[in-house]
């Protein structure tokens, strides 16, 4: 028998583990599992830590500090310039990018255009034809003139009861202070409504809306010739204004003209004014063509100075973010025609 002294060497059957127990049924070693050590998270001890240390960088090295700083702000000005907007948009223009199928109006192609006149106030549809119904100016106080405006309205739905891709906008702002917050586009088109749009309901109620922020004549032109573009995604091929007969020439050479628009492309629906006015009217408008043909773009004088009374309300005009390739044509201010390129042209 093999006698081996205590305390000497481990018999060979039973290996050494230093660091583990031996269970001695199955002859294996068991390792001992070590104590995690304290796994909790601490964020502030993190942050503290983090600033103590990067204070003391800064400290050594204050240039690339600076540096570091100015990264940063450049980092975020640039990121806050592409998305700082809802739609990441530049030049001004407020849209996002919309397809061609986007838009609600994109199969119409022709224009026809109602100016408005007065606001209609009556809390009764059935007084429209009434003169006191309507906010009327002194010089429109006249016998039958409300009845002219229901004329226009009548008229610009007849034409595009006609016209299966045409696009009717009444345009008109909020030009009347006593009148209230409402505009002559709404009033016409309500007064559209009342009437059943003269039993055209069916084909041009859907197709017939509003410009509301014009001023004058020529901006019931470009305004809507911009809203045509905010609803179908395109300019009109044809414009058809609806208006006075005795405005013809206003429209038909000088705002035209204005606003580059092919002649063969553009027509004029006129309806008569009241017998009891004519003359009065024929007189003024001789007046403000000559005011035109010295200011077409009523952008100076006597011209600009009665759209800004004609802007109680101080509205915030939305054009030309929904026409974007004429922008130049909205700021240009001059005596003879606009010299860019324009849609149409």
């Amino acid at each position: 028998m093999n006698s081996y002294p205590f305390g000497s060497q481990v018999p060979k059957s039973f290996p050494a583990y230093p660091r583990s127990e031996f269970d001695l049924e199955s002859g294996t070693a068991i390792k001992r599992t070590r104590k995690p050590k304290n796994s909790t998270f601490h964020p502030f001890r993190m942050i503290r830590s983090f600033g103590n240390r990067l204070h003391h960088f800064l400290k050594i090295h204050p240039l690339m500090g600076l540096l570091l700083v100015l990264s940063l702000v450049v980092t975020l000005f640039m990121v806050f310039s592409l998305f700082g907007t809802p739609y990441g948009v530049q030049s001004g223009y407020v849209k996002a990018e919309m397809g061609f199928d986007d838009y609600p109006f994109a199969k119409l192609h022709n224009l026809v255009m109602v100016a408005g006149h007065s606001v209609y106030t009556s809390s009764s549809c059935g007084k429209i034809e009434k003169e006191d119904s309507w906010f009327l100016e002194s010089y429109q106080k006249n016998p039958g003139q409300a009845a002219t405006f229901v004329a226009h309205i009548h008229e610009g739905i007849e034409i595009v009861a006609q016209d299966d891709s045409a696009l009717l906008l009444f345009s008109g702002g909020e030009t009347r202070r006593d009148a209230g917050p409402r505009s002559e586009a709404q009033s016409y088109w309500a007064v559209a409504d009342t009437k059943g749009w003269f039993g055209k309901e069916e084909s041009v109620k859907w197709r017939a809306l509003t410009e509301e922020h014009a001023r004058d004549s020529f901006e019931n032109l470009l305004f809507s010739v911009c809203r045509f573009r905010e609803l179908t995604g395109t300019y009109p091929q044809n414009i058809t204004v609806v208006g006075y007969d005795f405005k013809e020439k206003r429209f038909a050479h000088l705002h035209r003209s204005a606003i580059g628009f092919p002649e063969s492309r553009f027509f004029y629906a006129g309806t008569p004014a009241t017998s009891n006015a004519k003359a009065a009217a024929l007189k003024g408008e001789e007046l403000v063509r000559t005011q035109f043909q010295r200011d077409p773009y009523g952008c100076k004088g006597s011209l600009y100075n009665k759209k800004l009374k004609r802007d109680p309300f101080h509205r915030s005009i939305p054009y030309p973010n929904g026409c974007p390739e004429i922008e130049g044509l909205f700021k240009y201010c001059g005596p003879t025609p606009y010299p860019g390129e324009l849609p149409w042209s």
